[in-house]
């Protein structure tokens, strides 16, 4: 079964190798019949240079006859030594040409260089530029997004969970990276924003709910406490809860949160080094996660996700186009004002296309030699002919004109040299 498919083009270029094919022939079908007919007339003469640039154009358009047939096979059948050289050598040119490309373009220098001519930054932030060129890219989004999400059913979400996910968790140890993970977060206090944002929710819950405050602390209230006295000391102890919880907020070095940080970084330490506390950590893992409502709810999760996602990707006013275009719109006017964000992009490109080319080149260019290694020998000729024979064709054209000019000159010297 032939490995080459035909293009619509190949029409075109046959016809085209056709026509020039006859041009050469003609041009040496011209040279044999001015040869044949100035044969027997006076070579002293105007008709002595015809006769000689006849028979050296002649000699010039066979031997490049010759030369350009010899490429894809045996000149009029005749196995002649060298000769259908791209039908028996087609492996070794394959090889070459994938060490030419190897050496010559896939290289670390040569792309970095082509890189930054194309100045991708600046043309990318140019075509972002325009709403409709951002409404393709976000078309374009929704299209692969959908796709994904509709290739993925419940139940291969449900056997990714319990089957995948939940066993390797389950057979991980976590202790030792939320230990790690703990610490940083503390020594780099990135907690502090969450702190701050649960002592604010707090506070204005309790500002709010007077009431809820009351009736948990009375319930809890001696029965022989008059009501009055609870109601004082409910009064009193709520506003000091208040006071207390608005002074850990507003004062970074509280007690409060020197402790809390102090009970975190145990933690974390105790997460990495103490046997017993990753013991308890490893056992309310597997614990949770070994639940049977794991998978169920991990499906409804990603259910829900689902729906909200498909939804927004449907309807074109929604938050998910909208801040798209947000994006897209401030990502290309960054690209083309802000000089050092470009450049540090574009180093970021250069970067990744060096590694790939240094990494992947010689297995890229390897598809090369693979490719012709499985092509026949035969047809591989014919297809590269149809592509450059048109072109090579005019070799012969000008073998004839050139030896035509030489045999001029030839003929010239020989009459000085009489």
């Amino acid at each position: 079964m032939s490995l080459m498919v035909p293009s619509p083009a190949d029409a075109a270029r046959r016809s085209g190798l056709r026509r020039m094919r006859v041009v050469a022939l003609a041009l040496l079908g011209f040279a044999a019949v001015v040869f044949l007919a100035t044969l027997r007339l006076d070579h002293d003469g105007v008709w002595g240079y015809v006769n000689t640039a006849a028979e050296a154009a002649m000699v010039g358009a066979l031997a490049d006859w010759f030369a350009v047939t010899a490429l894809f096979r045996h000149p009029l059948g005749l196995p002649v030594p060298h000769t259908a050289i791209i039908p028996r050598r087609k492996n070794e040119i394959g090889r070459n040409l994938q060490e030419f490309v190897t050496e010559n373009f896939l290289t670390e220098e040569i792309a970095r260089e082509r890189l930054a001519a194309a100045r991708v930054g600046q043309r990318v932030g140019a075509w972002l530029g325009v709403p409709g060129h951002r409404r393709r890219v976000r078309t374009e989004v929704v299209r692969v997004a959908r796709a994904g999400l509709g290739r993925m059913s419940d139940d291969e979400v449900r056997a990714l969970v319990a089957d995948f996910l939940v066993p390797r968790l389950v057979r991980e140890p976590v202790a030792p990276i939320a230990g790690t993970l703990l610490e940083g977060i503390v020594d780099e206090q990135t907690h502090h924003g969450l702190v701050d944002l649960g002592l604010e929710q707090l506070r204005e819950w309790l500002a709010d709910n007077p009431g809820t405050y009351a009736a948990v602390l009375g319930e809890r209230a001696p029965w022989w406490s008059p009501p009055w006295v609870d109601e004082k000391v409910i009064g009193w102890t709520y506003q000091q809860v208040l006071a207390w919880l608005r002074d850990i907020h507003d004062d970074p070095r509280h007690p409060a949160r020197q402790a809390f940080d102090d009970l975190l970084r145990r933690l974390a330490a105790d997460l990495q080094t103490d046997p017993e506390v990753m013991s308890r950590a490893e056992a309310l893992k597997e614990r949770l996660l070994t639940h049977p409502q794991v998978p169920e709810t991990a499906l409804g999760l990603w259910q829900s996700f689902r729906a909200a996602l498909t939804a927004a990707m449907d309807d074109e006013g929604s938050y998910f186009h909208t801040r798209g275009d947000e994006l897209l719109e401030h990502l290309g006017r960054h690209l083309v004002e802000d000089e050092v964000w470009r450049g540090r992009l574009e180093a970021r490109l250069g970067e990744a296309v060096s590694f790939f080319v240094n990494t992947y080149g010689s297995e890229l260019a390897e598809v090369i030699s693979v490719t012709v290694d499985r092509w026949d020998g035969k047809e591989a000729a014919e297809r590269i002919e149809l592509h450059v024979g048109r072109d090579l064709q005019f070799i012969r054209i000008n073998g004839t004109i050139v030896g035509a000019l030489a045999g001029i000159g030839i003929h010239a010297l020989a009459q000085v040299a009489g």
